[in-house]
Formats: C-alpha cells, sequence, structure tokens
C-alpha cells in the first residue's frame, strides 16, 4: 500500500490518501508513518482517503488483534481518525472500526469526505 500524508496546519490535521492493495503490513507500516508524522507536528486527528484502495486483504483474526498492534506502532488512544472508504469495504473497514472503538480507540467510518471532515474537526 502506498500513502500520500499532507497538513493541514491551520485546522491541525493530517490528511493520508492511500492507494494499491491494504494489508497487514502496508497498514502497520501507515500507522507508524503516521504516528512519527503526528509526533513531529504535534497533531492528534488524521482524516485517512482509503477511496483510492484496489483492495483490502486480512483474516478476521487479524483485523480483531489489529487495535493492539497499532499500540505497538505508538498510536495514542487520545488520536481521533475518520475513515473514508468505498462502499465495497463497509464490511472489512465497520468491523475494524468496532473493534479499535472496543479497544477506546475515537475512530469512525465514512463513504464521503465532508461528514469524515466534519466529525473529525468537532
Amino acid at each position: 500500500m502506498e500513502w500520500e500524508i499532507r497538513i493541514h496546519s491551520e485546522e491541525k490535521y493530517m490528511e493520508v490518501i492511500t492507494k494499491g492493495v491494504a494489508d497487514k503490513d502496508g497498514s502497520l507500516n501507515m500507522a507508524k508513518t503516521i504516528t512519527e508524522t503526528m509526533q513531529q507536528h504535534r497533531i492528534t486527528r488524521v482524516l485517512i482517503d482509503h477511496r483510492n484502495i484496489e483492495s483490502v486483504s486480512g483474516k478476521i483474526i487479524e483485523i480483531y488483534d489489529r487495535p493492539k498492534l497499532l499500540r505497538v506502532v505508538g498510536i495514542i488512544m487520545g488520536v481521533k481518525i475518520a475513515e473514508i472508504i468505498k462502499p465495497d469495504h463497509v464490511k472489512h473497514f465497520s468491523f475494524f472500526e468496532t473493534v479499535c472503538i472496543n479497544q477506546g480507540f475515537k475512530i469512525s467510518i465514512f463513504q464521503e469526505s465532508m461528514p469524515a471532515l466534519e466529525w473529525l474537526l468537532k
């Protein structure tokens, strides 16, 4: 998976635009880069746009364990994450969202950018 990071200094959030295949290793590498960038810029909100993702992979148990791995790479509980996804990926990301919320993360998935940004900035 590839990604591009944009910092929105005025609104104090980071935007990540992804493409390619979302898998465990790519997702964890992205999470590590996001964590480092957020720390450098003192930002606690991130908008991740996955609408250019071709496919997602991962077994249920891998998705279930993902919040633990996010903590290992340094994502802290106070971070607020909005993810924009394609309708084709709702099942995968809805489960991920539920697991993350159950583990204490502030995360929500959307299919449009405006509701995602509104939620993120409030």
